[in-house]
């Protein structure tokens, strides 16, 4: 805690430092002020618990600074010290709040006790402040959770209470209209990466707008995360223009551009979620290579006949590219789909989400495919925040050249781990056909398990033992064939089903023809 001693005299100063038992009541800072301008002036800097203050200084005289505390630092606790006795003093003292008036000269006993007093209130009261604060806080954390919890779920065709409308404004007309808002990651990234503050950041620009024209209210809608919802409830004629302002007040207060959509007017409440359907498709299908500095888009502002262009369909180029293990053989893909979205000129935040979805399941499919250890974590929504400009337009040529860099990179990893991996991947492949023996293992399969070519796979194959699967396959049947001989009990066409020859007959051709002997006459001279 800290005491502030207010006196034009500096001995009466020294006097109630040297008295006052300031460590038995946790106070650690005891500062001056020779006059009331200089009080006030260590009051804003310090804001000392506890004032001691002389009545009679020149300019600004004690009364005026009671006056000046009870306004600007009401929780501080105030002791007038003086050396009159005067009850017009002593009843401003009180009015303005004073725990006591002590006389000059000071005593101690008298001093202490004053001191005891005000410190006791001022933690009895600090102590009430602080729950206070908290329960004030906690209301209002909690009534935009509870208010977008409740509107989402009218939203959801959950039908509220009367009292739930009149809470939030909401007007019951026969007419409703529906706007989206869209926070993508680019906008919370500019808020530090706090959803929760940009969230509450736009919707108090938004709704204090409505407030004013008494026709909406806006709520963070919960079942996504990127959307904040509009009710409009009349004055639809002018939604587009309010939109507008909407968003140039956003752009204008917190510096980020959000897309905004217009749903279509419904009859009733319960057909929110068409209008919300309306203006989600327009938002999808707005262009993010637009160059408007205002993003706000309806039915009339979309291309609804864009097609929507798949990157599974270049797989088999992806694949041959692949294959060759050099970035040039990709640059044909690359410009092909360059072009096909360049040629309509029009590229919608649908096409963009769902290309870069595409682009992480192929990215997965080939680092599994080469047993590259990686695991892609960000969602095509992250990725893609970091193409949008200032404008909300986004950079098409600067997400070409991200995915460039993307491809050669995870080249020069596949070679890296190619090499490292290849002689494991083979030791793997064996141990794969000896635990299934006993059926006819196919290149093909090896080749889809394993992610390798069957070229591959029989070259480096042989390398490694010196002879090709299908004669290696043989030789592990041959000998779990000699192994299951020396059971006596168990027949020959038993042995020839179990290591996979339906054929007894065939078996024994085998056999004989790798061991040298025919199955019978390996087993008299084995048992």
């Amino acid at each position: 805690m800290k005491v502030l001693i207010v006196d034009d005299e500096e001995h009466v100063r020294e006097g109630i430092k040297l008295l006052g038992q300031w460590e038995e009541h946790e106070i650690t800072d005891v500062i001056e002020a020779d006059s009331g301008e200089q009080a006030i002036a260590l009051i804003e800097d310090h804001g000392p618990e506890i004032i001691f203050t002389d009545m009679k200084m020149p300019n600004i005289d004690g009364i005026a600074l009671l006056e000046w505390i009870k306004e600007n630092s009401p929780s501080s606790k105030t002791i007038v010290v003086t050396g009159y006795d005067d009850y017009h003093y002593m009843r401003k003292a009180i009015h303005f709040g004073s725990t006591d008036y002590i006389l000059k000269p000071v005593d101690p006993s008298i001093l202490n006790d004053t001191l005891v007093r005000a410190v006791t209130q001022w933690k009895k009261e600090e102590e009430s402040r602080k729950v206070h604060n908290s329960s004030y806080r906690l209301i209002n954390e909690m009534k935009p959770i509870y208010r977008d919890r409740k509107l989402t779920q009218l939203m959801n065709n959950y039908l509220l209470n009367q009292s739930i409308y009149e809470e939030f404004g909401f007007h019951l007309t026969r007419e409703y209209e529906v706007g989206i808002v869209r926070v993508d990651e680019s906008i919370i990234r500019s808020f530090g990466g706090d959803r929760d503050l940009a969230y509450f950041s736009i919707l108090n620009v938004i709704n204090e707008m409505l407030m004013a024209e008494e026709n909406g209210v806006a709520f963070r809608y919960l079942s996504n995360k990127w959307e904040i919802i509009i009710i409009f409830w009349n004055d639809f004629e002018r939604i587009t223009s309010l939109l507008t302002a909407l968003h140039t007040a956003i752009r204008r207060t917190l510096d980020v551009s959000c897309r905004i959509a217009r749903g279509c007017k419904v009859s009733s409440i319960d057909q929110l979620m068409n209008s919300y359907e309306h203006a989600k498709n327009s938002l999808l299908l707005s262009n993010v290579l637009d160059q408007n500095k205002v993003k706000v888009y309806g039915e009339q502002d979309v291309l609804a006949s864009a097609l929507l262009i798949n990157m599974m369909d270049y797989n088999s180029k992806i694949e041959e590219a692949l294959q060759v293990g050099k970035f040039e053989a990709f640059l044909p893909v690359f410009n092909e789909i360059i072009t096909a979205f360049e040629s309509q000129n029009y590229l919608s935040l649908k096409q963009i989400l769902h290309f870069e979805q595409e682009y992480q399941l192929l990215s997965q499919h080939w680092l599994k495919r080469y047993h590259i250890p990686y695991t892609i974590n960000n969602g095509p929504e992250y990725v893609l925040s970091f193409f949008y400009n200032q404008d909300g337009q986004f950079q098409l040529a600067k997400y070409v050249e991200r995915k460039k860099r993307e491809v050669k990179r995870f080249l020069k990893v596949v070679k890296r781990y190619s090499k490292q991996n290849n002689r494991d991947v083979i030791y793997e492949i064996e141990q794969y056909l000896q635990q299934n023996f006993h059926r006819d293992v196919k290149l093909q399969e090896i080749s889809e398990r394993f992610y390798l070519s069957r070229e591959y796979i029989s070259r480096k194959f042989k390398q490694e033992f010196q002879e090709n699967i299908s004669d290696y396959m043989v030789k592990v049947r041959m000998n779990k064939a000699k192994s299951l001989l020396l059971n006596e009990e168990l027949k020959i066409y038993e042995i020839a089903n179990m290591i996979g020859y339906h054929d007894d007959k065939y078996f024994r051709k085998v056999f004989k023809k790798v061991e040298g002997i025919t199955p019978n006459e390996y087993r008299s001279l084995t048992v």
